[in-house]
């Protein structure tokens, strides 16, 4: 089955599975962070990233930073987009995963940069019910 790749100017912030051709623009140095997660120390960096279309920022982590430099073209699968601070960042995450690719990304739309509009806090889906909770039966076995 073959991949279907989007472009930069169709994600948004509930953007997942996005399977992307970009070419890296600009790379942030990287700079040290604590995990929320067990407390250990990562780095983390930024790339700016796109395609004729407009440009986003990749999140990079850890072994990722070294990975990417400007000029790469670069084939993400399964990456997902998040919101920062209120503004999109591509993310390859855990189940994603790039690739160096000699496939030319030609021209980069860097006017149109998805990580400079802000959005919101997502809204949460209302929750229905509000009233006490009814414990659910046991099975035969849990009756008397």
């Amino acid at each position: 089955m073959e991949e279907e790749f989007v472009k930069v100017e169709d994600l948004n912030p509930r953007s997942r599975r996005v399977n992307i051709l970009v070419k890296v623009v600009e790379k942030s140095d990287p700079r040290e962070v604590v995990s929320r997660r067990d407390g250990s120390p990562h780095r983390v960096a930024e790339a700016l990233v796109g395609d004729e279309t407009g440009v986003i920022l990749l999140t990079l982590w850890d072994k990722h930073i070294e990975q990417v430099n400007v000029g790469n073209s670069l084939k993400i699968s399964n990456a997902y987009v998040s919101l920062f601070k209120g503004t999109m960042r591509l993310n390859i995450g855990r189940y994603g995963s790039f690739e160096v690719t000699d496939e030319e990304v030609p021209e980069v739309n860097t006017e149109n940069n998805m990580s400079t509009r802000r959005y919101g806090a997502p809204r949460r889906r209302p929750s229905f019910g509000g009233g006490p909770r009814i414990p659910r039966r046991k099975g035969k076995e849990g009756r008397r």
